[in-house]
């Protein structure tokens, strides 16, 4: 199957893990009753909105509005959810991660009408809004003995926390409740705070200096969320924080000590491109600028970027930059000066100066298919200079872009080469500056053997090609799918840490590597590792150091 032509479930459909759902087989295209409905509606939206949008109108994912899927029927929707692709789908009916149950359920939900959740605004956000501990309360110095410098929050996915784990010793040293589904860590400027939102809009601020780390504050933003930043700029160090909606589709400002919602703006416009209005622009990655007082706002289906300027937030200044639609996840160069963002529906990375609050490329030459970069890696390639690269959900191809127009004016802005990685349905790749590994994932890949890997290429002799190594077997878990993601350094880059995301019943793990040797160092396995995701290590996540 091509998963460009029958991209019908997308990587959205990846995160239907653990979910509660009827074990009775829905017959197929028949109607679904409201019990059946409501469940539908609730793996949809927390899970597989992330690709398809909540109006189902498609973006990273095909579209799936019922005039679509009923044309191409319940069987050819059931089959594609049963048996995946080899371009990024998994085939999670096969893989006994979803019971033909499951899949007959959301086969069937996709071929009725679209459901369109509520608003939410700063009443909803003010109600929701607890603080837990006000800043007069929290202690003036660190009270607990970590390692915060290499201390990494870990996603439980399907448990709703974050653990805690040092990477000194290996051990959790806390774990917090935080909303369903966690889609990233941040660190505060200071590195005092530790920011986790959940794909449920519930955003948790934590106080690294507490003994132990302790949540002080919580809201609710709205019904759907990917991203959470704060201000980093010299002089507004910690003083706002800002969280971006899918739905509705907004971004918050929040007050940087207390989470107090301040300013809530819509993102609801036109393209940027055919200038039509669309009722769903997501907000996707956030980051914060290092050379001025603004963030950078990725809105998702109308192609643009905002800089959003925090001076003066009642006066609030918005830049919007033209940039491609469909932007996702994306990074800075190793500088920090030059945004790399990912529209990966159009195989383009937009490059964004934030010194100049310009845009300065986008990048579609030599790309592969859907790149999906997380934040990215920078290395400085042995022939053309510093680089930034990203691996793709639709092919297997790892593009890296240079990204020094004074050193290296004829690599700046281009895919100056392209190498195999571990195969399609990459999510992160990573490296660090004191490495010279450049390490790659592929979890959604529908083989068992490549999803359950890690591959690995020297940076310096790229044309070797990548070496395999079995994480998942490393990790002796026992049944279960075991798909490894996301690669993370600790602090000084001497080794890399895996999950080995298994299901909420089946036991979890994360796997330590050696970078230089590239063996096995440690498996770190608890009973309370439920369905570990993302990791994010303090200092690395602090400075943006990928």
């Amino acid at each position: 199957m091509d998963i460009k032509r029958l991209g019908l479930v997308g990587i959205g459909m990846a995160l239907v893990l653990g979910a509660s759902i009827a074990t009775s087989s829905v017959q197929a295209a028949t109607k679904l009753s409201a019990e059946e409905k409501e469940q539908a509606n609730t793996i949809f939206f927390q899970r597989c909105a992330g690709c398809h949008g909540v109006l189902r109108k498609g973006a990273t994912g095909k579209n799936l509005e019922p005039e679509r899927t009923k044309e191409l029927g319940f069987e050819h929707i059931r089959d594609f959810i049963n048996y995946g692709s080899p371009g990024g789908m998994p085939n999670w009916g096969t893989s006994g991660e979803l019971s033909e149950a499951q899949v007959d359920l959301m086969a069937n939900y996709l071929l009725e009408e679209v459901v369109t959740p509520p608003e939410w605004g700063m009443k909803q956000m003010l109600d929701t809004w607890t603080l837990f501990y006000p800043a007069k309360n929290r202690p003036t110095k660190q009270m607990n003995k970590l390692n915060l410098d290499n201390l990494f929050s870990v996603t439980l996915r399907d448990a709703g926390q974050v653990a805690l784990i040092s990477g000194d010793d290996y051990k959790i040293k806390a774990i917090l409740q935080t909303g369903y589904a966690v889609h990233i860590s941040r660190i505060s400027a200071s590195g005092r705070y530790l920011f986790v939102t959940g794909r449920d809009a519930l955003l948790s601020m934590v106080d690294l200096w507490m003994d132990p780390p302790t949540t002080v504050a919580q809201i609710k933003l709205g019904l759907e969320a990917r991203s959470v930043e704060t201000s980093k700029m010299k002089g507004f160090e910690d003083k706002y924080a800002i969280g971006g909606t899918y739905w509705p589709p907004q971004f918050t400002i929040m007050n940087g000590d207390t989470l107090e919602p301040l300013k809530v703006v819509s993102t609801r416009g036109m393209t940027y491109d055919t200038q039509e209005y669309h009722p769903e622009p997501r907000v996707a990655a956030i980051l914060a600028s290092h050379y001025r007082p603004e963030f950078l706002v990725n809105v998702k289906e109308t192609g643009k970027i905002l800089l959003v300027n925090y001076e003066d937030i009642g006066n609030l200044n918005v830049t919007s930059i033209d940039a491609e639609r469909f932007l996702h996840d994306g990074g800075l160069d190793s500088t920090n000066r030059y945004f790399m963002s990912a529209a990966n529906a159009r195989d383009t990375i937009v490059v964004i100066d934030t010194k100049t609050g310009k845009l300065v490329a986008k990048v579609k030459d030599g790309m592969g298919a859907t790149p999906h970069p997380g934040r990215g890696a920078n290395f400085i390639h042995p022939k053309y200079g510093p680089v930034w690269s990203t691996s793709h959900l639709g092919d297997d191809s790892i593009a890296m872009i240079g990204t020094d127009p004074e050193g290296h004016p004829d690599s700046a802005w281009k895919v100056v080469e392209s190498v195999d990685g571990l195969g399609g349905g990459s999510l992160f790749i990573k490296t660090h500056p004191k490495s010279t590994n450049l390490w790659v994932d592929a979890p959604l890949n529908s083989d068992e053997e490549t999803y359950q890997s890690i591959g690995v290429l020297d940076i310096n002799n790229l044309d070797k090609g990548v070496e395999i190594l079995p994480i998942a077997k490393w990790a002796k878990l026992g049944e279960g799918s075991k798909r490894v993601v996301q690669p993370e350094y600790n602090k000084d880059g001497s080794e890399v840490w895996f999950s080995v995301w298994n299901g909420k019943a089946q036991k979890s793990a994360i796997v330590v590597v050696d970078d230089k040797t590239r063996k096995l160092k440690k498996v770190i396995t608890d009973e309370r590792l439920v369905t570990p995701t993302g990791k994010f290590n303090v200092y690395n996540t602090q400075h943006d150091i990928y």
